[in-house]
């Protein structure tokens, strides 16, 4: 097998964000070719010092796993780095627009009374996600060495992402459309911020269906 052909196995082999995935592969390439020229350097034809570069670069099956665990911890960081900097962004941007528009503080007080303590749970819900996300960019980055299964703990974080965004976005139905009062913002307003709000929920749901996806089981062929 040459150069091309196990860069391109092992390709195919990955899972994870591109950039990362494409560097590890330029890094392997690069350590392969450098393998090659210098058994080319002490005689051997180029196509036989590419079949032993590779076969002392270890098969694709062994090499695999460790490139994959980098791009794991990259998707883990990936999100949580979204989750830290998106939900304070989207509790911000609401409580502002809540306590700056003309009509919104005086609308409070014809509130149910149910309507305060789930305005807060729904501020708590999303701002433990964001903490959540935080600490496991810190755990996936200076705290890797100590990490020792950095798989599960992304794996976490996704779910984290898909069961809070039914759980927010069911409160935030419930505020909006459960008190049965009119809106006190205006249209403009409430549409920029649910389109900003909609935006950031799909890279959310984007980063955590890759975090799911590059740390789902592999589950081993049954013996024939």
């Amino acid at each position: 097998m040459g150069i091309d052909e196990y860069v391109a196995e092992l390709n195919r082999a990955l899972a994870g964000p591109p950039g990362p995935r494409r560097d590890l592969i330029v890094e392997a390439r690069d350590s392969l070719t450098d393998a090659a020229d210098a058994l080319e350097a002490e005689g051997l034809d180029r196509a036989e010092a590419e079949r032993v570069a590779v076969a002392g670069f270890g098969p694709v099956e062994e090499i695999a796993p460790g490139y994959q665990a980098e791009l794991t911890c990259a998707s883990g960081r990936r999100l949580g780095t979204l989750l830290f900097v998106s939900v304070p962004i989207t509790v911000l941007m609401w409580s502002v627009l809540w306590r700056l528009y003309p009509g919104a503080e005086t609308a409070w007080l014809s509130k149910p009374s149910w309507y305060a303590p789930v305005s807060r749970l729904l501020d708590v819900a999303q701002l433990a996600v964001g903490l959540y996300g935080g600490l496991v960019l810190l755990a996936l980055g200076r705290g890797a060495r100590w990490i020792r299964r950095p798989r599960l703990l992304t794996r976490s974080l996704a779910v984290a992402v898909w069961v809070s965004l039914p759980v927010t976005g069911g409160l935030g139905l419930l505020l909006t459309y459960g008190s049965g009062q009119p809106a006190t913002l205006a249209a403009l307003p409430a549409l920029l911020a649910n389109l900003v709000t909609a935006a950031l929920w799909g890279l959310q749901i984007y980063g955590a269906s890759r975090c799911l996806r590059v740390t789902r089981p592999v589950v081993a062929p049954c013996p024939s």
